[in-house]
C-alpha cells in the first residue's frame, strides 16, 4: 500500500525555488505566503514532478501496488499539494528568519550520496544528475532547502519528544495479539508446471517423482531432477513464510504437516506441488525485549505527527496566508 499523508517525509520534499515578489515576469499566482508567492507554474512543475515519481514507483512495484492504490495516491497529491508546498515555504522561512546554518549537513549528504552510488567526484555527481535532466545549482539548492526544513523541525518538534520506558511497557501489556508471530514454515518443493502439459505425461511424471520418493531418494536432488523452472535450478527452495502470506491451497497443505513430513500433490496457480515441511516453527508472543524497539517507534512516531499537526497549525495562525486559487489545476487533470 501506498501512503501518502503529511508527515516529515513530505515536508522536507525538496522543492524548486520560490519566485519572489518583486519578479518582473507577470504570472499567476495560486497564494501568498508572508512575503513570498507560490505560481502557478511553480505548483505544476511540483504536481507533475510528484506525478511522475508515484507513476515510477508503481512501476517498479511490478505488481505489488494496485491500480487502485495508484489512483488513490494520485488524487492525494492533488489534494494535498498546496498545503504541503505551503507548509514548506513557512518551515523554509523559519530557517532563513533563524539564520539555521546547514552547510556541513549538505557537504555530508552529498558525499554520502556519492559513496552510495559509487560516484567518486562531484563532477561524476554534476554528470549523473545531467542524464536524469537536473541542474547542478538548482539540484543543490533544493538540497540546502530540504535540509533547513529538516532542521526546523528536529528543534521545534523532535528534541519536545519524551518516550520513556513506563509507556512501553504498558502498550505492549495492552496490545499483544499485535506481538503474537504466526507459524513459520521452510519448505521445499518439486513443482510441475501444468501449463499447455500433456495431461497423460504429467501424470506419468507425477508418478515417476512419487516412486522415487518412495524409494527412498533424496527430496532436494529429486526436486533438482524433475522440478520445472523456475523451482529447477534452486532444487526446489522456497524458503521460509509465515502463515497468511502463502497461497491458500498451499497453505492448506502445510498445515497438516510436521517438520520432514511430505503432502500429497498439490494444484495451485499453474502448477502442481509436491510439498516437503523441511522445518516448523509454531505460533509464538515476542517477549518484551523482542517486541520493544518496534513499540518505541511507534509510539515516537504517534506522538512526532502531534507534536508536528500542532507546530505547523502555530506557524500557519501567526502567518499571513492568502490562497487565491484552492484548485489550480481546474478540471483540466
Amino acid at each position: 500500500m501506498m501512503r501518502h499523508k503529511t508527515t516529515l517525509l513530505f515536508i522536507v520534499l525538496g522543492l524548486l525555488a520560490v519566485f519572489g515578489l518583486a519578479q518582473e515576469i507577470v504570472e499567476e499566482i495560486v497564494a501568498i505566503i508572508n512575503d513570498e508567492v507560490i505560481t502557478l507554474s511553480q505548483y505544476k512543475r511540483e504536481y507533475e514532478t510528484r506525478v511522475q515519481a508515484i507513476q515510477a514507483e508503481f512501476q517498479q512495484a511490478k505488481g505489488q501496488i494496485s491500480r487502485e492504490d495508484l489512483d488513490k495516491a494520485l488524487a492525494e497529491i492533488k489534494t494535498q499539494l498546496l498545503d504541503s508546498m505551503i507548509t514548506d515555504r513557512l518551515l523554509l522561512q523559519l530557517a532563513r528568519e533563524r539564520n539555521v546554518n546547514v552547510s556541513e549537513q549538505v557537504k555530508m549528504t552529498i558525499e554520502n550520496i556519492k559513496k552510495e552510488n559509487n560516484l567518486e567526484s562531484d563532477e561524476d555527481l554534476k554528470r549523473a544528475l545531467q542524464s536524469q535532466g537536473l541542474e547542478w545549482e538548482t539540484w543543490l539548492k533544493q538540497v540546502e532547502e530540504t535540509i533547513l526544513r529538516q532542521a526546523v523541525v528536529v528543534q521545534e518538534v523532535n528534541r519536545l519528544i519524551v518516550l520513556d520506558d513506563a509507556e512501553v511497557v504498558d502498550y505492549y501489556k495492552k496490545h499483544q495479539p499485535e506481538f503474537i508471530e504466526p507459524e513459520e514454515f521452510t519448505i521445499r518443493a518439486v513443482y510441475l508446471n501444468a501449463v499447455d502439459a500433456d495431461a497423460a505425461a504429467l501424470e506419468a511424471k507425477k508418478r515417476e517423482v512419487d516412486d522415487k520418493i518412495k524409494s527412498g531418494a533424496d527430496f532436494t536432488e529429486t526436486s533438482g531432477t524433475y522440478s520445472d523452472d523456475p523451482l529447477k535450478e534452486s532444487k526446489g527452495d522456497l524458503g521460509t513464510a509465515k502463515k497468511g502470506t502463502l497461497d491458500k491451497t498451499i497453505q492448506q497443505a502445510l498445515e497438516k504437516l510436521k517438520k520432514g513430513e511430505i503432502s500429497p500433490w498439490v494444484q495451485a496457480k499453474a502448477g502442481w506441488y509436491l510439498l516437503k515441511m523441511e522445518d516448523k516453527k509454531e505460533s509464538r508472543l515476542l517477549s518484551f525485549e523482542e517486541a520493544k524497539k518496534g513499540i518505541e517507534e511507534k509510539l515516537y512516531g504517534q506522538k512526532q505527527d502531534a507534536k508536528l499537526t500542532e507546530f505547523l497549525g502555530t506557524i500557519k495562525k501567526k502567518s499571513y496566508i492568502k490562497i487565491l486559487k484552492p484548485n489550480p489545476l481546474g478540471t483540466d487533470k
